[in-house]
């Protein structure tokens, strides 16, 4: 789905973009959010500031078909109705690959 996602700055500030479903929590959705940025080759600098991403291959949410990686550190809440429309369906075996990243992360 897409929906629109704040800057970690908390400035009021933010994009719309595809956002991975992962469950949910009382009436909202849990999701992390996709980028299509790589950042692979910032890894250290990322994880410096707590940031963690995981490639997840190409998908249909991003309209030039771009790699894309979702990060796992952060936890969206979506109240009901905060789509702005729906992207695409990620594969089932890279969906099972970020919930068991997901959950190894938010246990340690």
């Amino acid at each position: 789905m897409w929906a629109w996602v704040p800057y970690d700055e908390g400035d009021g500030r933010g994009k719309d973009r595809p956002v991975l479903v992962v469950g949910r929590r009382g009436a909202d959705l849990v999701g992390l959010m996709l980028s299509s940025q790589d950042h692979d080759r910032d890894a250290a600098d990322e994880a410096r500031y707590g940031r963690t991403w995981m490639d997840v291959g190409r998908g249909a949410w991003d309209p030039r078909g771009r790699p894309s990686e979702v990060r796992l550190d952060r936890l969206l809440l979506l109240p009901p109705g905060s789509a702005r429309r729906e992207g695409a369906v990620l594969g089932s075996a890279v969906f099972d690959d970020v919930l068991t990243a997901l959950r190894a992360l938010h246990r340690g």
